[in-house]
């Protein structure tokens, strides 16, 4: 048995659910795998898997063995990688996790111009909205927006503010009239984004010359896509909180109308940033850090677009 194939057959079983899932991610027949994962348990004595018709799941060992070669192999990638991508010119595969609009909206225009620019670099675009688990997910870079959480086990880079707007239809603003200040807005039906284990009203947060104000707001509709909001708010259906990037064309064309410009706001915390966030074996990574500085010229002042929901 190759003890390492075996691991790696292990992992992307247990990440992907099922053999044949696993099979497919690693290009082999399904038989291969299930021969891997056998060898494997029988060297160790212990079932790492519970098999079913419906389904394959980690036994309590499995999962504690999970994370053990998680990080080893990670290791071992990095180690690989860095004899080569250590050097004046980036070389390797790149996987990258990127919000989803970020990455159609913010990332697509300009992706052509980072592979021209490093030819030797493949790139895999994970688009997901959930911040993902670098290590498991084997991502080398993560774009995330929000407030940096301090995570020791990452190194994380802000690459640029994240502004929003508040924002409505003529067509709303001329049936249910125009808010005059933040408070006003108790009385009207505010689209949110629909943030995790958040349900019910929220609170938006208005910042204008040091002092914060915040006014809880509510409404029919919540959504966890930038986008659907974006479009029920150019249909009338309530003010909605929005990136800049998202609405401002809106805006300057007249189909938005902005709302409080002289406030800083957002939905929670101040401080939002763009950030991207690596795992410390991917410091010396020449792939990831030209990656990083492509991200950061895409959201220099004077680009059109940052990302954001």
């Amino acid at each position: 048995m190759d003890k390492l194939q075996a691991l790696r057959a292990f992992m992307d079983v247990a990440q992907t659910g099922g053999f044949s899932k696993a099979a497919q991610r690693r290009g082999v027949a399904t038989s291969s795998v299930t021969r891997l994962i056998d060898g494997l348990e029988a060297s160790l004595g212990v079932a790492l898997l519970t098999r079913s018709t419906r389904q394959v799941a980690l036994t309590d060992a499995g999962a504690a063995y999970l994370e053990q070669i998680t990080r080893l192999l990670s290791d071992l990638e990095e180690a690989d990688g860095s004899v080569s991508d250590g050097g004046a010119e980036a070389i390797g595969p790149l996987r990258v996790s990127v919000p989803v609009t970020f990455g159609r909206l913010c990332l697509g225009p300009y992706i052509a111009d980072f592979l021209r620019a490093h030819p030797r670099v493949s790139l895999d675009l994970v688009l997901s909205d959930a911040y993902v688990d670098l290590a498991v997910e084997r991502i080398d870079v993560s774009v995330r927006i929000g407030v940096p959480e301090n995570q020791p086990q990452l190194i994380v880079r802000a690459l640029a503010e994240h502004r929003r707007y508040v924002v409505a239809s003529p067509k709303y603003l001329g049936c249910h009239g125009t808010p005059a200040r933040p408070e006003d807005l108790g009385l009207h039906e505010c689209l949110r984004y629909a943030y995790q284990h958040q349900p019910g009203p929220q609170r938006w947060s208005f910042l204008r010359a040091g002092e914060e104000l915040g006014v809880e707001v509510n409404g029919r509709l919540a959504a966890n896509n930038g986008d659907m909001l974006r479009d029920a708010a150019l249909h009338g259906a309530g003010i909605a909180l929005l990136s800049q990037w998202l609405v401002e064309d809106d805006v300057q064309a007249g189909r938005l109308q902005r709302l409080f410009a002289e406030y800083e706001i957002n939905p929670r915390e101040h401080r939002v940033s763009v950030h991207a966030a690596y795992l410390p074996n991917r410091r010396h990574s020449r792939k990831v850090q030209a990656f990083i500085e492509f991200l950061a010229q895409c959201l220099a002042p004077g680009m059109k677009k940052a990302p954001g929901p």
